[in-house]
């Protein structure tokens, strides 16, 4: 549903009953759109620490072969026809 922001302001907590039940309401000034009214969802990021203990690495990273490996492939250089 579209309506104008006058009206907007007199029916708001309407809008937001309709909102509620997954209606998209859309607030316009002199008939051009420019907000919109959705339903808030939570976002589904992952609390810091979650991932603890959840997954391995290796302390070798930062390793002289591990190193020239990644500037190969910086350099395009591929492995397999470079042996």
């Amino acid at each position: 549903m579209q309506v104008n922001m006058l009206e907007a302001k007199s029916r708001l907590s309407s809008l937001v009953a309709a909102v509620e039940n997954d209606e998209e309401v859309i607030i316009a000034r002199n008939g051009v759109p420019i907000a919109k009214i959705i339903k808030y969802t939570r976002s589904k990021i992952a609390s810091p620490g979650s991932w603890k203990h959840k997954v391995s690495y290796t302390t070798e990273w930062n390793s002289t072969a591990t190193n020239a490996e990644i500037e190969q492939l910086f350099q395009g250089i591929n492995n397999e026809t470079a042996a």
